[in-house]
């Protein structure tokens, strides 16, 4: 099975947060295991925890002082990494090649380190126009996951506080 990790790369406290906050939530909807975040922001790290608490799964975040150590590391246990670009090579192009790897996904925030284009497996795009990371990040997860033999919109949280009843009008959401 396939382990999906995603590397929050420059993040900016003051500017990201409401998107980072996306980044993360997204991740966790749609299979991702947990998140790198290459800041010091704790609002982000308690924010998903809360999330996760609230509504089950174990979705993790954990901060990172070096982005380039745990890229490497990721490597040397063997997984790959796709970093999201609208410059790289389109999604349904490299999707067969991706499918049997753990993969750790970059997303930037801002201008990404060149660096990061040489280390990457595979630099992907979800269409080559600018689009939101967050976007990007739901249909990469939502392609891979279908590719897989799962559907990402069907998943069960075990655990939390919260569960949503699905309805046609309104809101209904019980307590665990």
């Amino acid at each position: 099975m396939m382990r999906i990790v995603v590397l929050r790369l420059g993040h900016r406290i003051q500017r990201d947060q409401r998107i980072t906050t996306h980044v993360g939530l997204t991740a966790r909807a749609l299979g991702a295991e947990g998140m790198l975040l290459d800041s010091d922001d704790t609002g982000i790290e308690k924010s998903l925890n809360e999330a996760t608490a609230r509504w089950g799964g174990s979705f993790y975040v954990r901060r990172i002082t070096n982005w380039k150590n745990e890229v490497k590391k990721w490597k040397e246990t063997g997984g790959k990494v796709m970093h999201l670009t609208m410059y790289g090579i389109n999604l349904p192009d490299v999707t067969h090649e991706i499918l049997s790897h753990d993969l750790l996904i970059v997303v930037g925030a801002e201008k990404v380190p060149p660096e990061i284009y040489d280390l990457a497996d595979w630099n992907v795009a979800v269409g080559n126009q600018p689009h939101s990371e967050v976007a990007a990040l739901a249909i990469v997860l939502d392609r891979l996951q279908k590719a897989s033999g799962k559907d990402p919109l069907k998943t069960h949280f075990m655990g939390g506080e919260l569960k949503i009843t699905p309805s046609r009008a309104g809101k209904e959401v019980k307590s665990r």
